[in-house]
């Protein structure tokens, strides 16, 4: 295979490399991943706090726009749900923060490294979440890497002046929870039962009511399989992930056709005391930079390319993704041309180099 593309920032030697040797079928990644201990999890205090609309079984369908829906590729049963905006919400990662609420809901997951562990930037489009969080403040990550989303909804608790001041200059739709209009608005409050930072969240209905007139859905971010296509790929049951003190596990489970998430071994549950789960997993080795403005904050590096791993039925493809600026979806390419995936929800891991491994 042979890949041409013009890209608008630098990367190192490692990246050249990286293209080269995935023609050759020999892009591979370090499995020195460790096991921190154990973090248990606790139950929801919160009332009504299953998902309102959880995904529906995966049917494959051709993935024209129109179709079906913009960030699943699934065939769309709720015209309406359909033609609204892109919802992110940056949900917190921690053990206090756990359970979660609508993980399960959302048709992608971000996940990528701050300070300590993980943050979620949720999406929501096809369906919904009342309640969800608990919502934390953002990075500036979120606006490289979120801007394809076609202007959409962001909402967070807050951010540092340098995080805010990016946010209010890009094209989102600001949902700050400091912002006592969205904060009535989005129908924000704190579950009190739970500590504080972990306990502020709102709901995906009352939030979407913000969107201003003239809001459009997203484009479509990802490639799908039509019906009866075949992934090609080697067999795998998963990957582990070593995120900055936290052992991310996915184990592909055949029945449901879902990928099922650990944190350190422990099973990874929502507050209605399901396990997370996934169709997709999208593993893309980032560069890390600090922050120019919050040295303690690593920022995510999204557009340009780098190595990735694609996890999808039960199979592993590895590749490169693509991405010429922060308005273009990632494009994922592997030696066979593009990387399709199952119509359904994913979950998108921006990892370091050299720490995750794929499980046989």
């Amino acid at each position: 295979m042979k890949l041409t593309a013009k890209f608008t920032t630098g990367r190192t030697t490692l990246r050249l490399v990286l293209v080269a040797a995935l023609a050759a079928g020999v892009v591979g990644c370090s499995d020195d991943a460790k096991t921190s201990d154990d973090t248990a999890t606790t139950q929801s205090t919160l009332p009504g706090a299953t998902p309102i609309s959880a995904a529906p079984a995966v049917t494959a369908a051709p993935a024209e726009p129109g179709t079906v829906y913009p960030l699943t590729g699934l065939l769309i049963t709720d015209p309406a749900a359909a033609a609204r905006p892109a919802l992110v919400v940056m949900i917190y990662n921690d053990a206090s923060a756990r359970p979660q609420t609508g993980l399960n809901a959302a048709d992608i997951v971000f996940e990528h490294i701050i300070e300590v562990q993980t943050r979620f930037a949720a999406v929501f489009q096809s369906h919904g979440s009342d309640p969800v969080g608990p919502i934390r403040s953002a990075r500036e990550t979120d606006v490289d890497l979120l801007s394809s989303l076609n202007q959409p909804l962001f909402a967070y608790s807050g951010g540092n002046p340098s995080v805010t001041a990016a946010i209010e200059a890009s094209d989102f739709v600001d949902l700050s929870a400091l912002n006592n209009s969205v904060y009535t608005g989005g129908g924000f409050f704190r579950d009190e039962a739970r500590p504080e930072p972990s306990n502020e969240y709102a709901t995906t209905t009352q939030l979407w009511t913000l969107a201003p007139e003239g809001a459009g859905p997203p484009p479509q971010q990802f490639r799908y399989r039509a019906e009866g296509e075949a992934l090609i790929g080697e067999t795998s049951s998963g990957v582990d992930l070593y995120l900055e003190g936290l052992l991310v596990g996915w184990r592909y489970d055949a029945a449901s056709g879902n990928y099922l998430r650990t944190n350190d071994e422990v099973p990874h549950v929502d507050a209605s005391t399901e396990q997370i789960s996934t169709r997709n997993i999208v593993v893309m080795v980032v560069d890390y930079p600090s922050s120019l403005t919050d040295e303690r904050s690593p920022q995510a590096d999204t557009i340009g390319y780098g190595e990735v791993w694609v996890f999808s039925d039960g199979a592993l493809v590895r590749g490169v993704w693509t991405r010429a600026d922060r308005f273009s979806p990632i494009e994922l390419t592997g030696p066979n041309g593009p990387i399709t995936l199952t119509p359904g929800r994913t979950w998108v891991e921006l990892a370091r180099f050299g720490t995750f491994t794929a499980v046989p």
